[in-house]
């Protein structure tokens, strides 16, 4: 069925004009600066909120991080977590949960970086005790490097 579509036309006779902007009704420079004085002030007043020393940006979080970046790969010349070989670091209470994996299982340092990974932590001021959880999925990859460790190795 096709249904007829009407189409409905309202004539207007007059419009009204709207009304124009006037000198008098524009804020005086006065006005506008101390609306800009007040936006300022309450910009300026706020603090920045506190950081948690274990959550990412916090000092032990950081300190934690240039740790990981003090380790290098033996066959490769670039710091373990800038090949992206660190997935995660938990903090919780001065307890650092590390879940990194390697390049590859049959890597020749497998049974010896996870340790120094750990001592390297653990020697962190503040780090209570550290653990590594080792870890094959998702497999590393070229892709999990960070720019400057490409740029390292020429991949830039």
């Amino acid at each position: 069925m096709s249904e007829e579509r009407t189409i409905r036309i309202e004539e207007v006779a007059h419009v009204e004009a709207p009304p124009k902007a006037r000198v008098a009704d524009a804020e005086t420079a006065p006005e506008k600066l101390e609306r800009k004085r007040d936006y300022l002030e309450g910009f300026l007043a706020a603090r920045p909120a506190a950081v948690d020393p274990a959550a990412v940006g916090g000092d032990l979080y950081e300190a934690v991080i240039a740790a990981l970046k003090d380790i290098y790969d033996p066959e490769i010349p670039v710091n373990i977590y800038d090949l992206g070989l660190i997935y995660n670091v938990e903090i919780d209470e001065g307890h650092v949960m590390v879940t990194m994996t390697l390049t590859t299982p049959h890597c020749p340092v497998a049974e010896s970086m996870p340790g120094e990974v750990e001592l390297r932590v653990g020697a962190v001021p503040g780090v209570g005790d550290a653990e590594v959880n080792l870890v094959w999925d998702p497999p590393w990859s070229p892709a999990n490097m960070s720019d400057e460790a490409r740029l390292e190795l020429g991949m830039l």
